[in-house]
Formats: C-alpha cells, structure tokens, sequence
C-alpha cells in the first residue's frame, strides 16, 4: 500500500512524500532538511524526484537530495530546471518501479509557462503544484488566463473523488475570498466552518478533491451566473464572457485582503 505524507515546510508549503514503507518518492523539495528529516524518521530511502515547475520553493531542496541519493528527477520539459534528468510533457508518464508507481502528466501552463501536474489514476491523487489550490488557483505569473481556464479544466474533469495534494496551505484565505464572490454559496460556508476548525486543531486542510473544488472554489465555477453578476456588480467585469470573467476574478484575488 502507498501512502502519502505531508511534510511543512517554510511558512506554508506541503512537500510531499509518495512511500510504501521502505521507498520514497518526493514531490516539489523545496527544502531538503524536512525531507531528509522525514525519511529518516520514516526509515525511509529516497528512489526519485518530481517537480512540477521551476520555484524555488518547488525545487530548492533537489542539489542537497542529490548529493544524499542520486535519483531520477521527473520534471517539466518546459522549463528551465537543470536537475531534471526525465523531462516530461502531456502523455508522458513517470514511472517509479521501486514503488509500482505510474503517474500520468498533463500540461498545466498559468502559473507558470511550463508547469505539469502527476495523475495516479490508480490512487486517485492529483500532484497539481500551484495550478489549483484548496478553493482557489495560483497567480499567473507566466501565462494567461486563457492558458489557466485550460489547464483548470483538465483537472476538473478528473473523477470527483480525486484526492488534490496542492503546495500550500492557503485553503482560509482562499475561502475568505470565495465567499465574497459567492456569499449565497451554502456548501461553500459549510466548508469554510470546516476548515477553520481544522487549522484551529493545526491540522492541514489538504488533501481535497475534485468534487468538494467544484462545488465550492471560484476558480472552477467562473461560468456560475451568481459570479459573474458579483464581478458586474463589483465594476470588475463589463462583459459576460469566460477568459474575461475569470481574468477579472484573478485579478480581483490578487487584491482582495
């Protein structure tokens, strides 16, 4: 059986950790001492690496790996990242035979122009970065919002019960911010009642799935009639179409405190 571990890092990064018990697999080492502490409290060994886009706290932590195990690094063939030695694109799987792990590779570009998630189809997870977050997205510090709209539909056509292990613990923000867009949203204010206890145990709020984002994260529900009349009524939108919409939303997020 394979399990998934969270491992925090900085103020609010989750670095993951794919393991059986004896293997493991890292995704988006930002750090490496939390890794390298993790395994050895786990009795663990490290066989590979994932990245899924260029940040430094994606893949800070991957030179120090290295020098404790050298492991295949999967990772964007899109981006500028040295230490990868498996580029991958959209069809491309990462393989990982000491785990039995196969994950698939989409091409998410938004965030960042190259940026790939991992899909273990068999699992049901999502490694998805900084596409898509607990009730929102990433910024889009490369791409468009064209590009984003894309790349969050792949992931929202994945089954419902995907688990969604996303980078950040932003999941309270992110919902503060969603119930200013869709204050009548009942499933959404359920969720963040939820969530607040959690943090308040400091527990994490991730993983969550695909099901519980479309129901309740803006991001994935910019089309809602209910959004888009928030967005007029905000002056924030002038024009009842999809890429304008959503752009209007990010750019409202990216200044909403």
């Amino acid at each position: 059986m394979l399990t998934v571990l969270a491992v925090p890092a900085f103020e609010d990064n989750y670095l993951w950790l794919v393991h059986d018990g004896q293997h493991a697999a890292v995704v988006d080492p930002g750090d490496a001492q939390p890794i390298l502490d993790a395994l050895a409290t786990n009795g663990l060994s490290l066989v590979a690496i994932l990245l899924t886009h260029h940040h430094a706290d994606h893949i800070g932590g991957v030179s120090r790996l290295l020098q404790h195990a050298r492991v295949p690094v999967f990772g964007p063939a899109h981006e500028n990242i040295p230490a990868i030695t498996r580029p991958l694109v959209e069809g491309d799987c990462a393989v990982v035979p000491e785990l039995g792990l196969s994950l698939s590779v989409l091409d998410v570009p938004g965030h960042t122009r190259g940026h790939i998630a991992y899909v273990g189809a068999e699992q049901g997870w999502l490694f998805c970065g900084d596409t898509l977050f607990a009730g929102g997205c990433g910024r889009l510090f490369e791409g468009t919002p064209a590009q984003m709209t894309v790349s969050l539909a792949k992931l929202a056509a994945l089954p419902d019960d995907t688990q969604v292990y996303c980078a950040h613990e932003y999941t309270l923000s992110n919902l503060r911010f969603a119930l200013a867009v869709e204050p009548g949203n009942t499933e959404l204010q359920a969720r963040m009642v939820r969530e607040q206890a959690k943090r308040a145990r400091n527990e994490p709020t991730v993983p969550t799935s695909i099901g519980l984002e479309k129901s309740t994260n803006p991001f994935l529900r910019y089309r809602e009639p209910t959004i888009i009349a928030r967005l007029i009524e905000e002056n924030r939108l002038t024009i009842s179409e999809p890429i304008p919409t959503f752009a209007a939303l990010r750019e409202w997020k990216n200044v909403y405190r």
